[in-house]
């Protein structure tokens, strides 16, 4: 991530975006508990990203007290490209990465 200029969370910030169920957008406070963070953390986060051009605020037309943030068209090519770094990144490790293993308690 650093390599393309972002911070690990800016990257969280986008995937809680992209992942926000039902819309392209989420608000401030829902950004604030998915991400774990204090309210003002967040807007420092997303000003950040907005001076980046990943993500873009707007009103939300239903609540003025309400700022939307979506991601921009380049945030969503940069998460497509970070994400498929991942990706490829997690298929070169499968072999080497081994999964916990739980007992069941329904076993006992």
């Amino acid at each position: 991530m650093r390599s393309h200029g972002l911070t690990p969370q800016q990257y969280q910030l986008m995937l809680a975006l992209k992942g926000f169920p039902g819309r392209e957008w989420a608000a401030m406070r829902e950004l604030a508990e998915r991400l774990q963070l204090r309210h003002h953390s967040v807007v420092e986060l997303v000003d950040r990203a907005q001076k980046q051009g990943l993500v873009r605020r707007a009103a939300d037309p239903s609540d003025a007290r309400t700022v939307r943030v979506e991601l921009t068209s380049d945030g969503e090519l940069t998460l497509v490209r970070l994400s498929a770094m991942h990706r490829d990144e997690l298929q070169r490790l499968g072999p080497t990465i081994e999964l916990p293993i739980f007992d069941d308690p329904s076993d006992e």
